[in-house]
């Protein structure tokens, strides 16, 4: 792009490190920078910190995550950034099973649809651990499930799939739905809330993690920037961004690959960086929570379901104790973007009357309704997390992360461990800050030291 020369030369803001992206991986990067003393700035594109992450307050005082929001088994740098922050962590309350629901049918476990589930589960358990063939990363995970003969099975496999990975399972192949299994550790893991990924819950919210380590740095986050262009010579980086010209010796990029896409490089990223983001995608996933004064479902069994009609559905209930009823909903893929065609209130009766026949009719009359289509958000793009389009041999986790001149790469898809999850976007956080550090510095201690 050809700047005029008749412009007016924008003023340089300069520091030592700058951060694009103020979602978990950039606030721990600039956190731990500068509790080493080194001059950072953040640049974020929206007008709040957390990025995949976001509280909101209800009605009656209590705090949601409409964003990234477990604490999964293993997941010790969250925890301990909890600890740190001063916010209180539960375990999730949690059946031994969710409850299928299909229609005003509750499926039992011992039904044959079920049954085919399982075998189906463990045939892709077992798959994942002895590596997909490649020509697997041309056939979707839709086109696989169309060959399992039992109609509620297959549909319960496509909302399984679809709210774990939140992938179109039509650009979704199985190499890369079996690499995310093996890379995860299981299917165990991925799908379980105790003993799983989806363990405990904060009370004030994970978004409030996000806004807390905001305030700490304070004006050093400036939102409302986007970066629009970088410039990288021997010495640094030169940031064209929304708020102005910044000048910093090194860069850190958080965001997802496909949304740093738009960012333009002069000279051009090298041909992996560029096929990595022209290769993935976000995810489209819808959220939904229902606030009530109490979790009155407890009285006579659980909330936690799969729902089979469409929308499909996984339910939780997210409550904190002692606090009000908070039902979670996810919907994922081509579903969720369904639901943008309505409007607020076909979109709360989509999802909630699926829920009568198992839950009764107060569920029907929540007290606060929040909801967030993240593939509607302009800044993050989609949610979990980038995805590999069909076909591609980029976008497996973990994503490359290996620097490019000045210029540093994090955020959760780059994570050794945990990525796609909070605690992935932190592990990588803490590993660009490090490599900076070094560096900076030439020093081999680690700036968290």
């Amino acid at each position: 792009m050809t700047r005029s020369t008749d412009q007016p030369t924008q003023p340089v803001h300069t520091a030592s490190v700058a951060v694009i992206g103020a979602g978990m991986a950039g606030l721990i990067a600039a956190r731990r920078l500068r509790a080493h003393g080194v001059d950072v700035i953040v640049l974020e594109s929206g007008s709040r910190p957390g990025g995949r992450v976001l509280a909101e307050t209800t009605v009656l005082g209590s705090r949601v995550d409409l964003g990234g929001q477990w604490i999964g088994r293993g997941h010790h740098r969250l925890a301990s950034l909890a600890t740190q922050l001063g916010v209180t962590v539960f375990a999730m309350r949690t059946p031994t099973v969710p409850t299928l629901i299909d229609g005003d049918v509750s499926i039992r476990n011992s039904t044959p649809s079920v049954i085919a589930t399982a075998a189906a589960l463990l045939c892709c358990e077992a798959a994942s651990r002895l590596g997909a063939p490649r020509a697997w990363k041309k056939h979707s995970v839709a086109a696989c499930l169309r060959h399992v003969p039992n109609r509620r099975a297959r549909r319960l496999l496509e909302v399984l799939a679809s709210t774990s990975s939140t992938a179109d399972l039509d650009r979704y192949s199985m190499h890369a739905f079996l690499a995310a299994i093996r890379y995860q550790g299981g299917l165990l893991p991925m799908l379980s809330t105790a003993g799983g990924a989806q363990e405990s819950l904060v009370v004030e919210g994970v978004g409030t993690l996000a806004e807390r380590l905001a305030a700490e740095l304070g004006d050093r986050v400036v939102f409302d920037s986007e970066v629009t262009a970088l410039d990288r010579d021997d010495t640094g980086v030169t940031i064209h961004s929304s708020s102005g010209v910044h000048r910093a010796a090194k860069v850190i990029v958080t965001v997802a690959a496909p949304v740093a896409a738009r960012i333009e490089h002069r000279p051009p990223l090298p041909g992996e960086r560029i096929r990595l983001q022209d290769n993935t995608y976000m995810g489209s996933v819808y959220k939904a929570i229902a606030v009530y004064d109490r979790p009155f479902w407890r009285e006579h069994g659980h909330a936690e379901s799969m729902v089979l009609a469409e929308p499909g559905m996984a339910v939780f209930d997210t409550s904190a104790p002692d606090g009000p009823g908070h039902l979670c909903v996810l919907v994922a893929g081509p579903e969720a973007r369904e639901l943008d065609r309505h409007g607020i209130e076909a979109r709360r009766a989509a999802v909630l009357d699926p829920l009568v026949h198992h839950l009764g009719t107060e569920i029907l009359e929540p007290r606060g309704w929040h909801e967030k289509a993240w593939h509607l958000d302009e800044h993050v793009g989609g949610g979990y997390s980038a995805l590999p389009d069909i076909g591609a041999d980029d976008g497996y986790f973990p994503f490359t992360s290996t620097p490019i001149g000045h210029l540093h790469w994090a955020g959760t898809e780059t994570a050794r461990e945990h990525a796609g999850y909070i605690e992935g976007a932190i592990e990588s956080g803490e590993r660009a800050a490090e490599e900076v550090w070094r560096r900076l510095t030439g020093s081999d201690a680690d700036p968290g030291e």
